[in-house]
């Protein structure tokens, strides 16, 4: 349920949110998740990698509730975070999942979740300026 009076008021964010990825690896660490891979950002993480989408497929991706989804190392961490360097391995190539955060729809809900976003990751809140329509267009490329 979003912070809303009825259809036409404006979002709790209706100026704006602040964000600059400090590429920490928070939100790529930690707790197992899910991270959703397209075909094309398949293919441009192999073509980035300069290796075969076969290989990014078998040994980066799994197959969940009929989707595709990265591998996780055992820990958590994502199959393709660096922890010796503390940083993502294709970040100019990264999903739609992972350009799109913070601004998913379950973090946008009300202010109390972008909060909560902001304890944990270092640049919510911080940097850069996203005007609401910028933050919306960003919420409704990825549903989370």
């Amino acid at each position: 349920m979003t912070e809303q009076s009825s259809e036409t008021a404006e979002p709790w964010y209706q100026d704006g949110l602040n964000f600059t990825c400090t590429q920490c690896g928070k939100c790529c660490t930690g707790a197992p998740g899910v991270v959703w891979v397209s075909e094309p950002e398949i293919k441009e993480i192999a073509d980035y990698l300069d290796k075969p989408v076969g290989e990014i497929r078998l040994f980066h991706t799994r197959m969940l509730r009929g989707r595709v989804s990265l591998t996780e190392y055992q820990n958590g961490d994502c199959t393709f975070f660096d922890a010796e360097k503390r940083h993502c391995k294709v970040y100019p190539v990264r999903p739609m999942q992972c350009r799109t955060w913070p601004f998913w729809t379950s973090n946008l809900e009300s202010r109390e979740k972008w909060d909560e976003v902001c304890e944990e990751c270092p640049g919510a809140g911080q940097g850069a300026f996203f005007s609401i329509e910028e933050v919306e267009e960003r919420a409704a490329k990825v549903k989370i």
